[in-house]
């Protein structure tokens, strides 16, 4: 029975050692992001939050940040290649459904890498991937309604498309009071789980009044 105890103890220290390991490089990851003000500053934390995922194999937070981080870096950098950008993004999205499936944060993820693919060509691309970018926020909808993200997104989104083809700032300005509305009683998981918006809910806001 003593020799069980011990067997038990082991496992539960290792485990709880392992644990920490792990929160103390995405913690590390969160601040690197925090600071990061560049492209290439934003890719450099994509990169080691996907060295973070590829270690541990069995979260997928790292995966992502890491898919978040390069789409970030897209949006920043006018010459990047988006398309190239969002073929890795879509890999990590994979690595990260694989071991969390119906995510309401990675159908956000899917979300923002259709709208980065789409403004490459507008006039061209606005029906394809506009269609998966509307999809994916309906389902992060469906799977988590109170979550404030998926609405900040698609206000975003729907702020900068004209009103002859359903946007404008009078349908983005409710998304944004509901996202706002939600924030008020939003709380991460825990404090590695993705908890921004928030601010940029209430200034997007602001601009639609």
């Amino acid at each position: 029975m003593k020799k069980l105890l011990l067997t038990v103890a082991l496992f539960v220290t290792i485990g709880l050692n392992a644990q920490t390991k792990f929160e103390s490089a995405m913690q590390n990851g969160l601040a690197k992001m925090k600071e990061s003000k560049t492209a290439d500053e934003m890719n450099a934390t994509a990169s080691f939050f996907e060295r973070v995922g590829d270690a541990e194999k069995t979260q997928w937070l790292p995966y992502y940040y890491a898919a978040r981080n390069y789409t970030i870096a897209a949006f920043m950098n006018p010459s990047a290649d988006k398309d190239k950008v969002a073929e890795k993004v879509n890999a990590l999205i994979a690595k990260a459904e694989a071991i969390e499936k119906d995510n309401a944060e990675i159908f956000c993820l899917k979300q923002q890498v259709a709208v980065m693919q789409l403004v490459v060509d507008p006039m061209s691309r606005w029906q394809s991937y506009g269609a998966i970018a509307a999809e994916a926020i309906a389902k992060a909808k469906a799977i988590d309604p109170n979550n404030p993200r998926p609405y900040l997104l698609e206000g975003q989104y729907l702020m900068n498309v004209p009103e002859a083809f359903g946007g404008g700032k009078a349908v983005a300005k409710k998304l944004f009071e509901k996202s706002v509305e939600l924030f008020e009683n939003f709380k991460p998981s825990s404090a590695l789980h993705p908890s921004w918006g928030k601010e940029q809910a209430a200034q997007l806001l602001a601009a639609c009044q």
